[in-house]
């Protein structure tokens, strides 16, 4: 889920970058942004943005300027609405005519004949203007100063209100971005980027209904657009509303079959839908499509544990193992711990011996010690309780002598070869433990037991339960004090 949301963040950006270069010289004759793609926006994202490119090495912005139509529209289609865009004088219209040649090629001469023409009380149009040829060279603090004195002037500037939203969102000032979208969709402005912008600004503070709202109303004016329908499906997942993220993955798994981040997202949703097997197909898909990963592959053997199939699930792990050998020991122990705690020793020892093939000469001291309690316990669940299997924990704790596992695996070796005497002195120094007091004081206390100790059986119970009461340990404590009076 992580990896979609930064995907959608990145293509997010392209995207304002890309807006902000054209809505900066007027928005009605400029070709907006299409829905491309997603692995060609992200290549994209890449490469210098349109905002970061000068004009003079830019030919689409060069064919744009010459363009008739834009011409027209740029030095004389201003004030036909009074309600929403400032009206020009005439000289105003002029200054617009000396300076739009400029524009093409020299964008700083640009702003600086602009600024020398334009006057205090001038039209918000220069100022509309002028914040454009400021964003175009990347000046975004000059261009949101320039667009804030727009609607100062005329506080129905829509456009001018839209892109202080763009600036605003994409240095990640969110509230300031959805007061300028609100204020331009409160003015009757609004169009689809505007509104899956305000939902992108919505999500990233984590305030998921408006987002989902706004994402709604973007994919109702621009259906073909990848972004805003991950980030709705985003935002629906948020909420656990797994049935609507799960109709929308399908459409967008449709479109892009080799989007693995797609694939993961849905198997998210299974999950969260409860059908795990479903979740497991999406997750072979990443397999298949060479984008799995360790923690893809964890979640995948441990969905496989859960249902019982547990040569699966051994698969999985060992795929993970091949996925990153030098991932830590930790998560792959615990996955052949998994599957031996189900009994599936045959394919505990598969992963364990995956991880000695790929790991075995460059494990250090510490990891190679867990590698050999692995297979002491493994070997001990598997009743080959042998001498060489004491002998291997006995070297892990001459090693390291607080080792807990091996102090508690060396108490129950012992207890099994009936040598109660043995065991206890273990269980004594694994009770020093905090991590293994518990499980230690109720083995030795069973040991004790075994040799009918029950009045010194009693106080290690009691203690057991202080620092963590469990109903069998309370019973058996009730079955030992009786005995105790008994005897």
């Amino acid at each position: 889920m992580d990896h979609a949301c930064k995907k959608l963040g990145s293509l997010t950006a392209a995207l304002i970058a890309a807006l902000l270069a054209a809505c900066s010289t007027g928005d009605k004759h400029v070709a907006a942004p299409s829905a491309a793609p997603v692995a060609d926006a992200v290549a994209a994202t890449a490469q210098p943005s349109a905002s970061t490119r000068s004009s003079a090495t830019d030919p689409d912005v060069a064919a744009m300027w010459a363009d008739p139509t834009f011409q027209k529209q740029f030095v004389g289609g201003y004030g036909i609405n009074s309600d929403i865009e400032p009206r020009v004088t005439p000289e105003e219209v002029a200054v617009l005519e000396s300076v739009r040649p400029l524009m093409a090629d020299d964008l700083p001469g640009a702003e600086a004949s602009l600024k020398e023409q334009m006057k205090p009380d001038c039209s918000a149009i220069l100022d509309f203007t002028l914040g454009g040829i400021q964003f175009q060279q990347d000046h975004l603090d000059d261009a949101l100063a320039t667009y804030q004195t727009a609607v100062a002037k005329f506080p129905s500037f829509r456009r001018a209100w839209r892109n202080l939203g763009l600036i605003h969102v994409r240095a990640g000032r969110y509230d300031q971005g959805i007061a300028a979208f609100t204020r331009m969709i409160e003015l009757g402005g609004a169009d689809g980027y505007v509104y899956g912008l305000l939902g992108y600004a919505y999500a990233s503070q984590q305030d998921y209904q408006p987002a989902e709202a706004a994402y709604r109303n973007a994919l109702l004016l621009q259906p073909e657009n990848t972004e805003w329908r991950l980030g709705l499906t985003q935002c629906v997942f948020r909420q656990e509303k797994f049935e609507d993220a799960a109709t929308l993955l399908d459409a967008l798994l449709e479109r892009y079959p080799d989007k693995s981040e797609f694939w993961l997202l849905q198997a998210q949703t299974f999950l969260g839908m409860k059908e795990p097997l479903k979740a497991a197909s999406d997750l072979e898909v990443i397999d298949q499509l060479g984008k799995s990963t360790v923690d893809s592959l964890h979640t995948l053997g441990d969905i496989y544990v859960s249902e019982e199939l547990l040569d699966l699930a051994a698969g999985a792990y060992v795929r993970a193992v091949d996925v990153d050998p030098n991932q830590p020991l930790a998560r792959p122990l615990h996955a052949a711990e998994v599957l031996a705690a189900h009994g599936a020793i045959p394919q505990a020892r598969k992963v364990a011996a995956r991880l000695k093939e790929v790991r075995g000469d460059t494990l250090p001291d510490s990891e190679r010690r867990q590698l050999l309690k692995l297979d002491a316990r493994l070997s001990m669940a598997e009743g080959a309780d042998s001498d060489e299997t004491a002998a291997v924990l006995d070297e892990i704790v001459r090693l390291d002598p607080l080792d807990g596992d091996a102090l508690m695996m060396l108490a129950r070796h012992w207890s099994r070869q009936n040598q109660p005497d043995k065991a206890i002195l273990y269980y004594e120094r694994a009770e020093s433990l905090e991590a293994f007091e518990v499980n230690a004081r109720i083995g030795h206390a069973q040991a004790l037991v075994g040799l009918g100790r029950y009045a010194d059986a009693m106080p290690l119970l009691r203690r057991a339960q202080e620092l963590r009461p469990r109903d069998d340990v309370a019973r058996y404590l009730e079955q030992v004090e009786r005995f105790a009076k008994a005897h």
